[in-house]
């Protein structure tokens, strides 16, 4: 019988063994499992979120790249229309310019004209009187006879 007693003693000293466990040494140890399983499932779900906002910052990202490619592009397309408007504006100042100058040069260019032949006109009319005063073998009044010479010089 000393092994029924040792029996039923050992099967009471379980059974306060697995009530002291359950009682004392079982909730803090499933409080743990559980704070650590919420851990878990928010770390998981903390990585899901990073996950997805990783996602969306590489696709406002490539949003970004293009919206800068665009401007970029735009940027370019204005300076060169004002690379063209410049260029235009010069050829324009260039051709104002060179009309200018030959409205100068043709002014200058009769100018000239003009005096070449009053000194032509004064020349021939010297030459005429001089011939004059040869022909009459005496000498002609320059200032007396300046309204003929005049005359002739302007036929001339």
């Amino acid at each position: 019988m000393n092994m029924n007693l040792t029996l039923i003693g050992q099967a009471i000293s379980f059974a306060i063994f697995v009530w002291f466990c359950l009682k004392y040494v079982w909730p803090p140890v499933l409080k743990a499992l559980e704070e650590r399983e919420s851990r878990i499932a928010d770390g998981l779900a903390a990585a899901e979120r990073g996950k997805h906002e990783l996602e969306l910052a590489e696709q406002r990202a490539g949003d970004v790249i293009r919206d800068g490619k665009d401007k970029a592009q735009d940027f370019i397309t204005q300076a060169q229309k004002r690379a063209d408007e410049i260029v235009e504006a010069a050829k324009v100042t260039a051709r104002e310019e060179a009309d200018r100058i030959k409205a100068a040069a043709g002014a200058e260019i009769e100018q000239n004209r003009n005096q070449a032949r009053d000194e032509l006109r004064a020349q021939v009319a010297r030459l005429a009187v001089s011939g004059a005063e040869q022909i009459l073998m005496r000498e002609v009044d320059e200032k007396a006879h300046r309204e003929v010479l005049d005359k002739l010089a302007a036929n001339l």
